[in-house]
């Protein structure tokens, strides 16, 4: 049976404050099929643009702050953003930019992928962009999502233990931010699994435990998992049935793998079986 679509329904909208990847693995692109694959129709606000494919980025530039300022008026006369996300933002300039037009707008509540490390501990942003990013963006967040590398930066302190990681997403609460999910460490020779942990604002913690999948298809994991939980914010769901549907969204889209690219190649966002909103994933 072919579904019909009530054209007239109001969709829930969400908006990716992102870069363009070229090759659609990350970044924006990541978001906006994350976003459609959960039925929630994105918007996006691109703050740069990137040249690159499977092997590596090439080339990148910046947008004008005052091309950003209008995407951001040109979305808010015409949408209804219920919810939103952050990806890469390159400088200081970048993200006060960002700040100053989320507080002007109504944009819903807002998911911060702090986009500071790669997911080996290298470093993305210049010091003064770092201490922008954490001193400014981070306290208007409703949510952070920082890798294993990320959280032990933001929280000044290494995490060898789950008490670490708990010890960590405290300091990371003490910065600002409401919700903290600090992904686990996946770095380890021979790891079977990999534990999230999940600090909510009501003091409430839990931790989400998955297998762990040695595959090089793992582009744009963290861009879908933080868009994830942005759009299911965006459809209303509460912090913690959007982080655990999120979680369960990326590790589907992991393990069901997808032949494209060459190298360091991107997940699988067709990946049949995803959850209901309204189902939860395993705690460990």
């Amino acid at each position: 049976m072919v579904e019909v679509i009530n054209l007239t329904e109001q969709y829930p909208q969400a908006l990716t404050i992102a870069g363009s990847d070229s090759d659609g693995s990350a970044g924006m692109q990541a978001d906006l099929h994350t976003f459609f694959r959960r039925h929630i129709y994105g918007t996006a606000v691109m703050t740069a643009a990137v040249a690159g494919n499977s092997y590596g980025i090439h080339d990148s530039v910046t947008l004008p702050t005052s091309f950003i300022d209008q995407e951001f008026k040109d979305l808010a006369d015409d949408y209804q953003v219920k919810a939103s996300k952050t990806g890469m933002l390159a400088d200081s300039e970048l993200i006060r930019t960002v700040i100053k037009n989320y507080q002007k707008y109504d944009f819903g509540p807002l998911v911060v992928d702090p986009v500071i490390t790669t997911k080996h501990g290298n470093m993305l942003l210049e010091e003064s962009a770092y201490k922008t990013l954490r001193d400014e963006l981070i306290p208007l967040a409703t949510v952070i999502t920082p890798n294993f590398f990320e959280a032990q930066k933001l929280a000044e302190m290494e995490i060898n233990t789950k008490d670490d990681m708990i010890k960590a997403a405290q300091k990371l609460k003490d910065l600002g931010a409401a919700n903290i999910m600090i992904k686990g460490s996946h770095h380890h020779p021979g790891q079977k699994e990999v534990s999230d942990y999940v600090l909510l604002e009501s003091g409430k913690s839990f931790w989400l435990t998955g297998d762990f999948f040695d595959t090089d298809r793992k582009n744009g994991t963290g861009d879908s998992l933080s868009a994830c939980i942005a759009a299911e914010l965006a459809r209303g769901n509460d912090v913690e049935t959007a982080v655990r549907i999120a979680k369960k969204f990326v590790d589907i889209a992991i393990e069901n793998e997808i032949n494209v690219g060459h190298e360091f190649r991107p997940i699988n966002h067709w990946a049949p079986g995803y959850p209901d909103p309204t189902d939860s994933t395993t705690e460990k």
